[in-house]
């Protein structure tokens, strides 16, 4: 939340981040490492639920649009939500025994993933 201005300036490209004052070189180097550090501690935490940190953002970004102030807070409900939901599914679709939330997670995660890689390769940047 702290850096949705920056990520909001960064939509428009790093000349246009850098002439609202924003550091781009700084600010990418920042970013990325704390984001990694992030998702490290969290994967090492939590298991392999990662395709809910890929997906939910562009789900999410479909329906609050692209400020960054909003689509940070919308990602992290959303996000809960659906793990709540593929949690729950995981341990009822196939009682008494469960599958592991990673499974389930990984079986939404990996056709809408790449779904949205083809869909980036196929717009012209």
């Amino acid at each position: 939340m702290l850096a949705s201005s920056a990520l909001d300036a960064f939509a428009f490209g790093r000349e246009a981040a850098a002439s609202l004052g924003i550091a781009p070189a700084r600010t990418e180097l920042t970013l990325f490492t704390v984001t990694a550090l992030t998702t490290a501690v969290l994967v090492a935490a939590s298991g392999a639920i990662g395709f809910a940190g890929l997906i939910v953002p562009h789900a999410v970004r479909a329906l609050a649009g692209g400020r960054h102030h909003v689509l940070l807070p919308a990602c992290a409900l959303y996000g809960g939500v659906f793990l709540l939901a593929a949690d729950t599914v995981a341990r009822t679709a196939f009682a008494p025994r469960e599958i592991p939330v990673g499974v389930l997670t990984a079986l939404i995660g990996v056709p809408a993933f790449a779904l949205i890689m083809r869909r980036r390769k196929e717009t012209p940047s």
